[in-house]
C-alpha cells in the first residue's frame, strides 16, 4: 500500500500519462518527456521512479513552463522556495531534470517576455537573465535568449 506522504514511488514511463501529466509539447513548453533523465535517476540512487512529492514538483514545474520562461535554477528556485511551492530541493531539482527541458529556448521566450515590457540593450538583457537577481540564467543561455530575441 501507498502512503500519500510521498513513501511510494511512480514509475514516470507508466503512469504519468494516467495521471493526467502526458507529453508536452516541445514548441510550448520547451521540454521533453516527464521521463527522468541519467541525471535525475542519479540524483534518485539508480532508480528510474520518482516519488509521489517529486511527480507533483513535476506537475508544477509544467505549470509554471506553460506560463513562462524559466531557467533550471529559477524553477528549482520556484519550487523549493518558501514563497513558492515548497518542495524540497532535491524533490524539486530531481523533478526539474526530469522534463528534458531546453534551457536554451526558455532563455528565447523569457528574452522576448521581457523585450514585451520594455527595452532592454544587450548587455542589459543579458545580465537581467543571467542575474542572480533575475532569471538566473548561465551566460551562455542568456546570450543565445538575447540574440534569438533579436537585441544582440
Amino acid at each position: 500500500m501507498l502512503s500519500s506522504c510521498g513513501e511510494g514511488t511512480v514509475d514516470p514511463q507508466g503512469s504519468v500519462a494516467e495521471s493526467g501529466l502526458g507529453e508536452a509539447s516541445a514548441d510550448t513548453l520547451a521540454v521533453g518527456s516527464v521521463s527522468p533523465t541519467e541525471d535525475a535517476a542519479d540524483a534518485g540512487g539508480g532508480a528510474n521512479k520518482l516519488t509521489f512529492p517529486q511527480m507533483n514538483a513535476v506537475r508544477s514545474a509544467r505549470q509554471y513552463l506553460e506560463m513562462s520562461g524559466f531557467s533550471r535554477a529559477g524553477l528549482i528556485q520556484q519550487l523549493s522556495s518558501d514563497a513558492g511551492d515548497g518542495y524540497s530541493v532535491e524533490d524539486a531539482t530531481v523533478a526539474v531534470d526530469s522534463l528534458g527541458a531546453d534551457w536554451n529556448q526558455n532563455a528565447a521566450r523569457s528574452a522576448q517576455e521581457y523585450l514585451e515590457m520594455m527595452g532592454f540593450s544587450c548587455q542589459g538583457l543579458v545580465e537581467q537573465l543571467s542575474s542572480d537577481f533575475g532569471d538566473r540564467y548561465t551566460s551562455e543561455q542568456a546570450q543565445y535568449g538575447a540574440r534569438q530575441a533579436g537585441v544582440c
